[in-house]
């Protein structure tokens, strides 16, 4: 009886899934390869959205005009603007605010965070508990370090602001318009306006070294 019953969910959870596709398509929505994508009922799209294969939806998620969603990228409880670019692999988690024509990269992973116009997240970072402004690039593995293992902390990047590769943001910290962030980079106080921030230990190099065996 157990086994029927489990078969039954399934079927009906398929069935479900195919007829949000069906709506989907008939709207006007790209679905591509509509078989490997993943929809709920409450989603709201724009037009001209491209979705591509292996792409889950969850709950709460709203998509603007001219979006495309690339391969194997999850989302929920989000706000998608016009013009974005989200994927391959990214992760955008409850919370995310994605203004127009931001991209987010692959292996990206954001939450609770309002990104806003023209900014690029495009490479293997998390922004949680963030706000980033306009015109802002987030260099690849950059870490906005929210929890400091008791309570979640905000970090703030603002317009036109440069953060470069490998670069830990230590919230609560603010980095303030027209600056960059060296890469390598641990920032743990507020960097001000039209400045260079850098971090990092010097580089030591011993000349003819070898092993101890």
């Amino acid at each position: 009886m157990k086994t029927n019953s489990k078969l039954k969910k399934i079927k009906a959870y398929k069935a479900n899934q195919e007829s949000l596709r069906k709506k989907a398509i008939k709207y006007g929505v790209n679905l591509i390869a509509p078989e490997t994508i993943f929809l709920s009922s409450d989603t709201k799209f724009g037009k001209n959205v491209t979705i591509n294969p292996y792409v889950v939806i969850g709950k709460k998620v709203k998509i603007g005009s001219n979006v495309e969603i690339l391969s194997f990228s999850h989302i929920e409880g989000a706000k998608i603007e016009n013009k974005v670019t989200i994927g391959p692999y990214a992760r955008i988690r409850p919370g995310t605010h994605l203004m127009q024509g931001v991209k987010i990269g692959n292996f990206v992973e954001t939450k609770e965070s309002k990104i806003k116009s023209n900014s690029k997240v495009n490479h293997l970072s998390y922004i949680g508990d963030s706000e980033i402004g306009k015109n802002t690039n987030i260099g690849a593995g950059t870490i906005t370090c929210n929890y400091d293992g008791v309570k979640k902390n905000k970090t703030i990047i603002s317009d036109n602001v440069f953060v470069g590769s490998n670069t830990s943001l230590i919230a609560p910290v603010k980095i303030n318009k027209k600056s960059i962030v060296g890469a390598g980079s641990v920032i743990t106080k507020d960097v001000k306006e039209n400045s260079l921030a850098l971090e990092r230990s010097e580089q030591e190099e011993i000349e003819n070294y070898s092993r101890k065996k």
